[in-house]
């Protein structure tokens, strides 16, 4: 319990570092007071003279455990990254869209790509059909991710991609297209999602069984670590397994335990926690109820720092710091008054920021319907810029820091994580006594193990089902209410112009593709791509002969596609 004594040099040791950060130029020059000029402090606490037993839990902004946020400065050192996810039709057509981003005062990329590209497979094959340039941008080898990124310099941009199963190919992709602009890999920065536990508890975008692609992403940390130190290889993503109907909880629980697996995975490889951690992002999502948002964003941060430390030995902050990404929910959007979206996604956006988010994605009104219009996209940035210099949301460092609700929200919400923690170890011990004859795999870490037997006994997909069931029975009974769908459903407005995307993408993104092949060396790709099988029946590193075979003009397809060969396909248990 904090005494008197202990809050007063937790306010002196945050002062410290204010003075520190301001000396060293990391304040933002700006205009700290209130609409009507009032001046405000940088951080809020307790009363000088007052003792709050819950300091110890809380602490101050930039010191353990963080619940407060990674900075003493909070938004008044950086504010968050205005990082809009987009991608659609061509590679041209996205590089439009990406360098309109910019030009109105986006920070960042994050990059969709369309179904064929998130399976592994190529624009010609006739799985492909009908889904190329869909659901994002269509990429089959370097050269459109060269054209991808024509004019944006990667080596002053930082760029996000979120794609997991086939990750790896697609980032040499991106290093390709980094070389060809003449930029030193070594000083690039950006995030790959690469999450392949999400994809088998939530999304379902995978290329083979989990074991081979954990040896994929521990190619991918060592390759990272050696080599492009400020890349971050892995961004652990909550968001989808929040859209897919989980609860805030079981979000936050299921995502973490997926961070902590792949901390397990780089210690098994040999790497150091405090180098290999602070490489580790993580992905939110930011759901429409505003407090438990903000709480559940909080507990997050405390209940990394304490584990890295507690449990796997981190030493330094930025080994115990909890980044994240975070997008407004995409699940929250209604085809119903869809205009009302641009409130809902305001409101999500704030939760965020008042969460401490280091990147923000804000959805446009239109996106429950399709991709969006250029105006509609213009609408989600605004939003954000709106937040950032209008509200003052970004001249106090956790301003709810303190709120009974709140407080109690997050420590509710850190309990519930907790007991999934020790729901995930159990079936891990449980899986290695009924494996004791080594069918599968078992040279993990015990969260590891507990994850991989939640996935295959189903145990993840049941669960989220399970709350996904609770919410709909409660919206078609009228006790969760949306408007525009089952309350206040009367409205006067019209149909929106949305954005389609012509058959002609798909018809000249395969006539592209199949003159490229025509007019590379086959035997060079061939022989680029049995080294790297060879690899991969090995123990090397599977990303130089990776690379290798990128800078031939493989295909994403092509790559995917002698993977599956050597490790198979994998089907996912039925679960009733």
């Amino acid at each position: 319990m904090s005494s008197h004594d202990d809050v007063e040099a937790g306010r002196r040791r945050w002062q410290q570092r204010y003075d520190e950060a301001l000396a060293k130029g990391r304040v933002r020059d700006a205009d700290f007071t209130t609409l009507s000029g009032s001046e405000v402090q940088p951080v809020y606490g307790p009363p000088p003279g007052v003792d709050d037993p819950r300091m110890d839990r809380i602490g101050w902004p930039g010191e353990y455990p963080f619940t407060r946020g990674l900075y003493p400065t909070g938004y008044r050192g950086r504010t968050w990254t205005i990082r809009q996810f987009a991608g659609f039709g061509s590679a041209e057509q996205t590089n439009e869209r990406y360098r309109m981003i910019l030009a109105r005062g986006g920070g960042g990329l994050s990059v969709a790509f369309d179904m064929p590209t998130l399976m592994g497979r190529d624009s010609d094959e006739p799985v492909s059909l009908g889904e190329v340039g869909h659901c994002g941008v269509a990429i089959d080898s370097a050269a459109d991710m060269e054209t991808l990124f024509a004019g944006i310099p990667l080596g002053d941009v930082t760029t996000s991609m979120t794609i997991s199963g086939p990750a790896v190919p697609v980032f040499c992709m991106y290093l390709v297209a980094a070389e060809r602009q003449g930029v030193d890999l070594s000083t690039l920065d950006g995030t790959l999602q690469t999450d392949i536990f999400k994809e088998y508890i939530a999304q379902k975008e995978w290329l083979f069984g989990p074991e081979p692609h954990l040896r994929l992403i521990g190619d991918l940390m060592e390759f990272c670590a050696e080599r492009i130190p400020a890349y971050k290889p892995l961004s652990v993503s909550g968001y989808h397994i929040r859209e897919a109907g989980s609860t805030a909880a079981q979000e936050l629980a299921y995502t973490l335990a997926d961070g902590f697996a792949y901390v397990e995975l780089g210690l098994s490889r040999g790497l150091d926690v405090d180098r290999f951690a602070p490489g580790l992002s993580f992905f939110f999502d930011a759901h429409v109820d505003f407090f438990e948002e903000i709480a559940k964003f909080r507990a997050a941060r405390r209940i990394w720092a304490r584990w890295l430390r507690d449990v796997y030995g981190a030493t330094t902050d930025r080994a115990q710091w909890l980044r994240f990404h975070t997008q407004t929910a995409g699940v929250s959007l209604t085809a119903q008054q869809p205009v009302n979206n641009v409130v809902r996604t305001a409101v999500e956006a704030l939760a965020a920021v008042l969460g401490g988010t280091n990147s923000l994605h804000t959805n446009a009104l239109d996106e429950t319907l399709a991709l969006p219009t250029d105006e509609s996209a213009e609408i989600a940035l605004r939003t954000q810029q709106v937040l950032m210099a209008e509200t003052g949301v970004v001249n106090v460092a956790d301003p709810l820091g303190g709120s009974w609700y709140v407080e109690e929200l997050t420590d509710r919400i850190e309990a519930e994580a907790e007991a999934v923690f020790e729901r995930i170890r159990e079936m891990g011990e449980r899986g290695r006594d009924r494996d004791a004859d080594g069918a599968v795999q078992h040279d993990v870490g015990p969260m590891t193990s507990g994850i991989l037997r939640g996935i295959e006994d189903g145990w993840f997909t049941g669960e989220i089902a399970e709350a996904a069931f609770r919410y709909q029975t409660a919206l078609e009974k009228g006790d969760k209410q949306v408007v525009g769908v089952n309350v206040h459903t009367e409205s006067l407005a019209r149909e929106l112009e949305i954005l389609r995307v012509s058959h002609e993408v798909e018809r000249e993104q395969v006539r592209v593709l199949t003159e490229r092949r025509a007019a590379r060396d086959e035997a060079l790709v061939r022989q680029r791509l049995a080294a790297m099988v060879e690899v991969a029946r090995g123990d090397g590193n599977l990303v130089p002969p990776m690379l290798d075979a990128v800078r031939a003009e493989a295909t994403l397809g092509e790559i995917c596609g002698v993977l599956r060969e050597e490790w198979g396909s994998y089907r996912e248990p039925a679960r009733f």
